[in-house]
């Protein structure tokens, strides 16, 4: 029986040194730039101790560039080639020698205001170089890019199913934080859609862009202005080349996007001047993509609010048909399951029929991400034992989602205790399906779900995915202001694998009614 082999290939980003480590191999320190940008790694070295007429035909892409402290014009040059598009971008600037810059020369660089590292070295320009070149990259937790192109390495290259087969790893029933996201990626890059991403002057959508794409999990769009874009993304040492980059002044698509924006909102006596200026807004922009199929869905809400990102969908997706209202639900990871949790982000004080419609899409989410929809109607009585408007709110919803829906599991008014302990649902409802078992719950208001999902977060450590819109036609999905790297590229994920769930409900519907169509004639 022949033994697998596989290997992965070398590539200068694995090898390469950050500035950040360059700048501790040389006892620098940062005196102009963005520390941000002292993550990039430097492929290269230039020695600038020459003219500058010479220094600038030598630069290379991705390179630090040591020049003597004394030599001002060649600082002034690098950092000016730097800034043209004519030019090769560089990862940093190290001054050797220990000379503080003349006065003019900080004016001047003041008002240049670079964001490319500076650093400044006591050492000379020979001992200089050599720590320099003798630096080496370390495959660390925070070099982002490092990460995603092993990551991306080792997926292309190695068969991990059958190393898996190789290793006899038995599989768990226990899902953990970190296998469920690795499920989210793994799942989206099958489904490979187009997501558009309208927050381009974000550091955290940028290196989110960058995993997603090394990770090969979806088509992406960044809206913003290229040489902005692209520039920033060079220089904080990301990879995006494979990203489309739109502005949302592009005058074929906004006149396009006007005209269509003036139609739907005709009725309210929108006209085509109006939209011209609506759909130039970020927002407005990417949610007229998803409208018009250029892209599959949207994710927004980094650096702006919740209302600001969903409007413009209320507006121009709307609800799917037979859904009364949009809601959203968190995905909470817990250390060994995943629970879905409605509403904690849209609807204060969601009607009977409202909470039924949350339960009911809810479901369909858990279902679209692998968890099997037990349905818990929450409120501060289970059962008959209780009474009061709140209760019999929660009855009546409860009995809506029966009669919609008699094939779900659900339960209701239920107690949140009772509903997820065993223990305690053997003594307040013994016989349930549901109770001590469930996997969607669904709080009776805003106030009570938005403070339970942030308490759970918080004390047991969970990762809360969302919040994930659900109702919409198309799949739209807002971010926390605070969301992380990771947050977006699981949302990114989430839409990825709703629109492609969207699809397949919308041909299995088409098939059906052909099949009916054939059988009647």
């Amino acid at each position: 029986m022949g033994i697998p082999v596989w290997a992965v290939p070398e590539d200068a980003y694995l090898v390469a040194p950050s500035m950040k480590s360059i700048m501790q191999a040389v006892d620098g320190e940062l005196i102009k730039g963005d520390p941000d940008l002292l993550a990039r790694e430097a492929l290269g070295v230039v020695v600038a101790a020459m003219s500058m007429v010479n220094v600038l035909p030598r630069l290379i892409q991705g390179s630090v560039v040591v020049v003597p402290g004394d030599r001002e014009d060649v600082l002034l040059a690098v950092l000016m080639a730097n800034s043209a598009a004519t030019f090769p971008s560089i990862a940093g600037i190290v001054l050797n020698g220990g000379f503080e810059l003349p006065e003019p020369i900080q004016r001047l660089m003041e008002g240049l205001t670079p964001s490319l590292p500076i650093i400044s070295t006591q050492l000379g320009s020979y001992e200089t170089a050599l720590r320099v070149t003798h630096t080496r990259g370390r495959l660390a937790a925070d070099s982002q890019r490092k990460h995603d192109t092993a990551l991306a390495l080792f997926e292309k290259h190695i068969d991990a199913s059958a190393l898996l087969e190789r290793l006899e790893v038995s599989s768990a029933d226990v899902v953990t934080p970190l296998m469920f996201e690795y499920a989210l990626l793994e799942r989206a890059r099958g489904k490979r859609r187009h997501i558009v991403l309208p927050e381009g002057d974000d550091d955290r959508v940028l290196r989110a862009a960058a995993t997603l794409l090394a990770r090969d999990v979806a088509e992406l769009t960044i809206l913003g202005e290229e040489f902005e874009v692209r520039s920033r993304a060079i220089g904080l040492g990301l990879d995006i080349s494979k990203a489309h980059v739109l502005s949302p002044f592009d005058d074929v698509l906004r006149l396009r996007f006007a005209e269509e924006y003036a139609k739907l909102r005709a009725h309210k006596g929108v006209t085509l001047d109006q939209a011209r200026d609506t759909v130039t807004d970020l927002s407005f922009f990417g949610t007229m993509m998803v409208q018009l199929g250029i892209a599959d869905g949207m994710v927004s809400g980094a650096t702006h609010t919740t209302a600001h990102t969903i409007r413009p969908s209320f507006q121009i997706i709307k609800t799917r048909p037979g859904v009364g209202v949009v809601s959203s639900v968190f995905l909470m990871a817990l250390a060994d399951r995943v629970l879905v949790y409605g509403d904690c982000a849209i609807i204060p004080d969601p009607t009977a029929e409202e909470l039924a419609d949350i339960a009911i899409s809810a479901s369909e989410t858990a279902v679209q991400f692998g968890i099997e929809p037990r349905i818990a109607m929450l409120s501060y009585s289970t059962g008959e034992s209780g009474e009061g408007a709140d209760v019999d709110k929660v009855r009546a919803a409860t009995a809506l989602v029966r009669e919609r829906r008699p094939d779900l599991l659900v339960e209701g008014p239920i107690q949140y205790d009772a509903a997820a302990d065993a223990a305690v649902a053997a003594t307040k409802m013994p016989g349930s399906l549901v109770a001590g078992r469930a996997t969607v719950f669904i709080f009776p208001d805003l106030n009570t779900g938005n403070n339970t999902y942030k308490a759970v977060q918080r004390s047991a450590n969970a990762v809360a995915i969302g919040p994930i819109l659900q109702g919409l036609r198309k799949p739209i999905n807002d971010l926390s202001r605070g969301a992380l790297v990771q947050d977006i590229v699981n949302t990114v994920a989430i839409t990825a694998i709703q629109a492609a769930s969207l699809d397949e409900a919308a041909e299995a519907a088409a098939l059906a009614s052909l099949v009916a169509e054939e059988a009647r004639s």
